[in-house]
């Protein structure tokens, strides 16, 4: 086993693929674990797949640095000569999915959900980016805790500004969309009917598609209608038969029209089936998404708030905070009304989207709550305390700030409305 490459120390092999084997590396400079994969010569010596696996693997070197996001696998480095090269990657130490299609150990209904409306918003960034991915399977998506994912191995991906030249119909059979399959152009639908394939197969243990040949396969891809997957799994929600049976559609505009669609479905049965104490991360997410002040930032920042904060669910009546007692965490309202009061007074109304405890938490603690704050009606609520908020960028600290001063400022305007009126 090659002991260096580049800056890499290599500390064990961790699999082996078509254009190369990937090792357990540690940055020499940065003492940061990485997952390094390293090019076999012979590979691109082969006189018959050798130029295809060769422009797979620059494909995936020219993406480093490019994409950043919470769930896509980061391309650290790349360096490719006339003879050898490699790929530094973000190391992920929990697997894939691939342990998780066996019918005796599948995801629960609620974190296959999870899963898909995560994949649903990498790929959706990717494709902004100019890149349709075209070989999504379990065994690219990465987890790294419970159902936090990461999309890896890019080296099949379209670039949508490349030449035109780039073979359409790589990827791995049993997921390839039916344009796919034909060679004819594809679109961001083609990764969605085969994150609809993945979904399928985590709900229920096995694919859509299952044939003895290839040919078998690819008419059945091409031409037979899926069984519904709660005819497989007789527990699963109906109306998450209709999520997937659409993005399984042959024809991709039968698909959902955008990534964005196909997400807030997801999220909507999200909802639906979740147990009552546990907030799904895709009702974090919107929740956030939804908030105003924070439209500017982008899909990376919105989880960075996502992951920052401590979230509860809250029945009505809940006291919240309590006036004159100590506190320096910042909250944050994603569902339902609470009512603000001091000294038995009502002082206001707080909504959905709206920050509290804004104060204290400006104030690093030096002055206790000044107010109390209880819930009108069942409530979701995040609370953020300094030390995590520092871990975010730049940006999205800025962008927070703003949504408190625009808090402030909101309140403020109401207090004077209310003082003219008292003069009156």
């Amino acid at each position: 086993m090659l002991n260096h490459i580049g800056k890499y120390e290599l500390k064990g092999l961790l699999g082996t693929g078509a254009s190369g084997t990937v090792y357990l590396g540690v940055d020499t400079f940065s003492s940061v674990e990485v997952a390094v994969k390293v090019i076999d010569q012979a590979v691109f010596d082969d006189p018959e797949f050798g130029a295809a696996l060769r422009r797979q693997f620059l494909v995936e070197a020219s993406l480093a640095g490019k994409l950043n996001h919470p769930h896509i696998v980061s391309i650290l480095d790349a360096v490719v000569t006339s003879e050898d090269g490699h790929i530094a990657m973000e190391y992920v130490p929990g697997g894939n999915l691939s342990k998780h299609i066996n019918t005796d150990k599948l995801m629960s209904v609620e974190d296959a959900i999870q899963v898909g409306f995560k994949c649903s918003g990498a790929l959706d960034y990717a494709f902004r980016q100019g890149i349709i991915h075209r070989d999504i399977k379990p065994a690219n998506i990465m987890v790294v805790k419970g159902t936090q994912i990461k999309i890896a191995d890019f080296g099949a991906a379209y670039l949508q500004t490349a030449d035109r030249t780039q073979a359409a119909n790589i990827g791995t059979p049993a997921y390839m969309s039916p344009e796919q399959i034909s060679d004819q152009p594809l679109t961001h639908h083609s990764d969605m009917y085969c994150l609809g394939v993945v979904l399928y197969e985590l709900l229920t243990g096995r694919r859509p598609f299952v044939a003895k040949s290839m040919d078998d396969l690819i008419e059945k891809i091409m031409l037979e209608e899926p069984a519904p997957p709660s005819r497989l799994r007789p527990s699963l929600p109906r109306a998450l038969d209709d999520i997937v049976l659409s993005a399984l559609q042959k024809a991709p505009g039968d698909r959902y029209a955008s990534w964005t669609d196909f997400a807030l479905e997801l999220a909507k049965i999200g909802r639906l089936s979740v147990y009552q104490q546990t907030i799904p991360d895709s009702e974090k997410y919107a929740s956030m998404r939804g908030v105003e002040v924070l439209g500017k930032l982008n899909d990376a920042e919105i989880w960075e708030l996502v992951h920052a904060g401590r979230w509860s669910r809250l029945a009505a009546r809940s006291l919240i905070l309590r006036e004159d007692e100590p506190g320096q965490t910042l909250f944050f309202l994603a569902k339902g009304e609470l009512k603000v009061m001091k000294h038995g007074h009502l002082l206001n109304i707080i909504g959905a989207g709206e920050c509290f405890g804004d104060m204290s938490y400006i104030r690093g603690g030096d002055i206790p709550r000044q107010a109390s704050v209880e819930s009108l009606t069942d409530v979701v609520i995040a609370e953020f305390d300094g030390a995590e908020l520092e871990k975010m960028s730049d940006r999205c600290q800025h962008q927070l700030a703003r949504a408190m001063l625009r808090n402030l400022v909101d309140r403020l305007a109401l207090a004077d409305i209310r003082v003219s009126q008292v003069v009156r």
